[in-house]
């Protein structure tokens, strides 16, 4: 078979670049599409070269992609995937759009539905800094397009899957499709062990609302006793850095290496959002650290809470200053209920590995699936054509 893989947005590594990662190595003979294309470093693409829309050309399209999303339906439309038996899509937003005939075979790793149009707009229009009148109502026109579109595009896709049952549930709610639930892949050997944890927790995630930065740091300021690390960067540092506290250290983006050795001496890594999936704790796991997470969303499925067999971290209820102090109370009175191997073992789970594996497995389902359905038709029409053969073969004997 010739096969496509398809992504949103190549613009800096993270999760999903993670799976697309190991898609790529389930296919190294696939052709790689994207959007746009501006990583730094292709080395996870295996040397591939990326055909990218015309939004790649566009000006200032290297610093500012995300303001060509009105054209980024267009764009997605205009590939041309015609030579291509197997379509498979990395994305969280458009990608999965792509047109299709009847005959090709399209496999969307959706992780979720198109968030910022589809998440509470209230609050998306507050992320995107869109909450004057006339941006606001230009955005709400621009979120109601695009919802259609989503919409529209995905009943041309013979099979979801999602990065967690929770984001599962997301894709049923938003499109009434069931999906296959495949966990991304976190490259457990990046990580080592260490058992050797110091009197300091860690938060490493992008400061934009949703992560919920600002939450963290202003727990522990309520706390001084207790020493915060942030390895982050984004839209809110100015804001955060402003309201830290003198026990919070503040070390903006930093190399893989350094986050690295954090994750692995942090007491504990604290996170804070409602995530789909949160590679981001597995990756603390992997080193041994345990996790207090907010206890809703992916982190039901990636953290086992105390009280528990073999536990790796704590959940606090509500995204409150309150709840989240209540958390750190609890862990550290229980925290020697938690091991550094029980950590590593979980984070174990979810090794690249495991996910080829499943991945390639509902590959194998999906294209016997669509050729039972091919046979199923192909038998339908040799019934109907005999029927309609049988009635003129009567009709001429009258």
């Amino acid at each position: 078979m010739k096969v496509a893989i398809v992504h949103d947005w190549l613009v800096a590594p993270g999760g999903a670049e993670k799976a697309l990662e190991q898609i790529i190595e389930c296919f190294p003979d696939a052709d790689l599409f994207s959007l746009v294309d501006f990583l730094a470093d292709h080395k996870p693409l295996r040397g591939k070269p990326v055909t990218t829309s015309f939004i790649q050309r566009l000006p200032f399209a290297r610093r500012h992609h995300r303001a060509y999303l009105p054209l980024m339906p267009l764009a997605v439309e205009r590939l041309d995937l015609s030579a291509y038996d197997l379509i498979i899509t990395s994305s969280p937003a458009l990608a999965r759009g792509v047109p299709v005939r009847p005959d090709q075979k399209l496999m969307s790793f959706a992780h979720s539905p198109m968030r910022f149009a589809r998440d509470p707009q209230h609050q998306s229009l507050h992320e995107a800094d869109q909450t004057r009148e006339t941006k606001s109502w230009a955005a709400w026109a621009l979120f109601h397009y695009l919802r259609g579109w989503d919409s529209h595009s995905a009943d041309g896709v013979d099979r979801l899957i999602a990065n967690s049952h929770f984001a599962a549930r997301r894709l049923m709610k938003t499109y009434r499709r069931d999906a296959a639930v495949i966990a991304p892949p976190v490259d457990v050997h990046q990580f080592e062990l260490c058992t050797r944890k110091e009197d300091f927790y860690l938060a490493a995630s992008r400061m934009v609302p949703y992560e919920r930065i600002d939450l963290i740091v202003k727990t522990f300021n309520a706390t001084p006793h207790r020493r915060l690390v942030v390895i982050s960067d984004g839209s809110e540092m100015a804001t955060i850095r402003a309201k830290a506290g003198p026990n919070v250290t503040i070390l903006g983006a930093q190399p893989f290496e350094v986050l690295k050795d954090h994750l692995q001496r942090a007491r504990a890594f604290v996170c804070a959002a409602e995530e789909d999936f949160g590679m981001a704790a597995l990756e603390a796991q992997a080193c041994g650290t345990p996790v207090i997470a907010f206890g809703k969303g992916g982190a039901l499925e990636t953290v086992v809470p105390i009280g528990e067999a073999h536990p790796t971290g704590v959940y606090f209820e509500r995204q409150s200053v309150v709840s989240m102090l209540d958390a750190l109370d609890r862990f550290e009175r229980q925290r020697n209920q938690i091991t550094p191997a029980a950590c590593r073992a979980n984070a174990e789970r979810f090794s690249p590995a495991v996910f080829r594996r499943a991945f390639m497995a509902e590959v194998t389902r999906t294209i016997a699936a669509a050729s039972r359905r091919r046979k199923a038709v192909g038998a339908a029409e040799v019934v109907e054509g005999d029927r309609v053969a049988g009635f003129r073969m009567l009709a001429g004997r009258r």
